[in-house]
């Protein structure tokens, strides 16, 4: 049982922003990253909300309809779908839906060619950068593979590290590091690395990858290019070292390049046979990314509204120990996002992220990021999509600046004006008529 340690923690923190001059602590903390303050945050949140719900609903109502027949075929009592049930019968409705052999279509996807003619080839098309692989270069493993980074006239950029392949010593996850941080002071060139944990086959056998994978690949790559691209005086404001609402930015915008049409035509070929992939086939496996997205982004937007209502009260505000279930009640109520079906990915007394790994006021960082990604996707497509000149403005504005600007000023002087909710909406299928 949490809940004494959550009314403390929460009082605490408001007490604290109190001394300091701050509203709350969410004021505190929201000072120095991209969204400024906790009501910008809100105003993101309500945005998305009635969107993410209405999908939500519409999901719920597939997968009640599912329940139903079931029942019926079978001769036994129906039942009222309750959340322990969406995971098990929503991968019922996207089989239905989406019914495409994984085998099928992974040949389609293999590594080198996603690297090669997918994930160098968007950034040799956007920003001019070619890739020569160095096998003379010291690595830490063997399966680790070094390219040297030329700039469009030639001159060196970086060195880049693709260690793709999971180990027995090698945590999980994806992730970029940077192991040399750009600098005009100190005459540094970036050496960065992206970090995945793809099962290696046996020797001989290709790597042949799924839609997801692939996915990861292209997102790493957008936070390699960040620090690669990087242009600025000091390495502390080189690269990523940008507040947590906006890091992702980069690499969640890279994203779609695995979906574009063109690039996607230049990557998913056969491994044996050079074939492309099949139209229909590909357009199964796009259509699915968008496939349980309200459930997917209600469940993540009520996290976000709990851990904003716990963050932005006073010291007086704070709850006891016993009020800490009605306090959770009443903010996700008040909020709209109080939807049974669909509880918050995390109820307070486990939400480990803002109470003890130093997301608290911050959640919401994830999505905020995308909505400047989807964002500049769509000035992509309104401005020729992928082009020299639209690479070489993006970099410009944001990919070279690092935390040299306000993250704000630098999205605004790139597109123009504030971002907007609208093209997140429809990249995750919550628009009307997606």
């Amino acid at each position: 049982d949490n809940t004494a340690v959550i009314a403390q923690l929460v009082k605490l923190r408001a007490e604290r922003a109190a001394l300091l001059g701050y509203a709350s602590h969410a004021a505190y903390q929201l000072e120095d990253e991209s969204a400024g303050s906790p009501a910008a945050v809100r105003d993101m949140i309500s945005q998305v909300a009635p969107a993410a719900l209405a999908r939500a609903r519409a999901e719920a109502a597939d997968i009640q309809a599912l329940i139903d027949t079931q029942a019926r075929l079978n001769g036994t009592p129906s039942f009222t779908l309750q959340p322990w049930d969406w995971s098990f019968y929503a991968q019922q409705v996207r089989k239905a839906r989406y019914d495409f052999d994984q085998a099928r279509v992974a040949p389609y996807f293999e590594l080198d060619h996603v690297l090669q003619d997918g994930v160098f080839y968007a950034a040799h098309q956007l920003y001019g950068l070619s890739f020569k692989e160095r096998r003379d270069l010291p690595v830490y493993q063997p399966d680790v593979r070094v390219f040297e980074v030329s700039d469009a006239d030639g001159e060196p950029l970086a060195l880049f590290l693709a260690d793709y392949f999971a180990r027995d010593n090698k945590q999980g996850g994806a992730w970029m590091a940077a192991y040399v941080t750009q600098s005009r002071l100190l005459h540094h060139k970036p050496v960065v690395a992206n970090h995945l944990n793809i099962p290696k086959p046996q020797a001989g056998q290709p790597v042949l990858l799924s839609f997801d994978e692939v996915t990861a690949m292209f997102h790493e790559f957008g936070h390699a290019l960040h620090g690669m691209l990087s242009r600025v005086r000091y390495p502390k404001l080189a690269g990523t070292a940008v507040p947590r609402d906006f890091v992702e930015y980069p690499s969640q915008y890279n994203e779609m390049w695995a979906r574009e049409p063109g690039v996607v035509a230049h990557y998913a070929r056969h491994y044996q046979s050079g074939e492309p992939m099949p139209p229909e086939l590909l357009e199964k496996v796009l259509a699915a990314q968008k496939f349980n997205q309200g459930y997917a982004t209600t469940e993540y937007l009520a996290a976000a509204l709990l851990d904003q209502a716990w963050h932005q009260i006073s010291p007086a505000q704070a709850p006891s120990a016993a009020e800490v279930p009605a306090f959770e009640q009443a903010a996700l109520r008040d909020s709209g996002l109080d939807y049974p079906p669909v509880p918050p990915r995390y109820h307070s007394t486990y939400f480990s992220h803002i109470f003890e790994s130093g997301y608290s006021a911050g959640y919401y960082a994830y999505l905020w990021s995308e909505v400047l990604a989807r964002d500049t996707g769509q000035w992509f497509h309104t401005h020729g999509g992928l082009t020299r000149a639209n690479g070489d403005y993006l970099r410009t504005q944001v990919l070279s600046r690092g935390r040299s600007e306000d993250p704000q000023v630098l999205f605004r002087n790139f597109y123009g004006r504030a971002p907007e909710i609208a093209p997140l909406l429809e990249y995750r299928g919550l628009a009307g008529g997606s």
